[in-house]
């Protein structure tokens, strides 16, 4: 019988992004991805499966080193994903995240898992392909996918089990390339990608995608903000014209009618309604 776990993922870190959320403190808005990890495992239908949680740092003091902001962090982080990973040996993996990066470390188990008989669909505003000698951005969640391609820091590549090739990896919902650096790594990577024009009415070009690379494993990651903010804003980003919950929903769905999903991840919940919430009731007597 396969295991599935449901891994609790709050890192924080790899968001530089205080300064995209002003209507929070600096502090609130870069430590809301822990709340919004811990929330959505609220929300989430109650399981039977072991649930883990990635113990992280809650220093707000995060120092730069080698391109990465909070390296040192997100470097114990990783090798602390790992050890539970490896100590329970799952078939399957639910992360709840947590920046992107929390994709990296299950994504790459997963691979070495199944032999690399694993594709990626990165269902994403953004291709997160940025690199740490860049020197235009910071935060490790934008260097997610050049990660699990075996691509970033050493000191935090070489500790993952497995590089997952960008022939098997499908951006799904892309729609901001945030600057022409990275649209011209794209065209050196040749990652597929479809935009939210593209599933906005089936999946079959997923599907067709996923029947032609063989494989038979599939990961997904779900960044937030690929979601419509004309519908929805749970997350940071609100680039205009995204892709619809209920057309996000009947993707994932459709995938696993056709082949094997692995691993899921859910990531970049910024709840930031919560978080004023949370404020407010600590300035109030008696609840401490």
């Amino acid at each position: 019988m396969q295991k599935t776990i449901r891994l609790i993922y709050p890192q924080w870190q790899g968001g530089n992004i205080s300064g995209l959320i002003p209507e929070l403190s600096a502090n609130d808005a870069s430590k809301g991805y822990i709340l919004g990890s811990y929330l959505l495992n609220y929300l989430a239908p109650e399981t039977n499966n072991l649930t883990l949680t990635v113990p992280v740092s809650e220093d707000i003091n995060r120092k730069e080193e080698n391109g990465i902001l909070g390296y040192n962090d997100i470097l114990c982080q990783t090798e602390a994903a790992l050890n539970l990973l490896n100590s329970v040996n799952p078939d399957k993996i639910v992360t709840l995240g947590g920046d992107c990066s929390v994709s990296v470390v299950p994504f790459t188990y997963l691979a070495k898992k199944y032999n690399n008989d694993t594709a990626v669909i990165w269902i994403d505003a953004h291709p997160d392909i940025t690199l740490p000698s860049d020197k235009t951005y910071n935060g490790y969640h934008a260097m997610a996918v050049t990660a699990i391609m075996g691509e970033g820091a050493p000191g935090i590549i070489t500790k993952l089990p497995a590089v997952i090739n960008p022939d098997k990896i499908l951006f799904v919902g892309l729609r901001d390339w945030e600057r022409k650096q990275i649209k011209d790594r794209h065209s050196k990577y040749g990652i597929n990608y479809l935009a939210p024009k593209d599933v906005s009415n089936d999946s079959l070009k997923i599907i067709n995608w996923l029947k032609a690379t063989g494989i038979n494993h599939v990961v997904i990651h779900f960044d937030m903000d690929v979601l419509d903010p004309g519908e929805i804003i749970p997350a940071v980003g609100v680039v205009k014209n995204g892709m619809k919950i209920s057309e996000v929903t009947r993707v994932i769905n459709d995938i696993s009618r056709e082949i094997d999903i692995v691993g899921l991840t859910i990531a970049e919940p910024m709840p930031k309604t919560a978080i004023k919430l949370k404020n407010m009731l600590s300035n109030l007597p008696l609840l401490d």
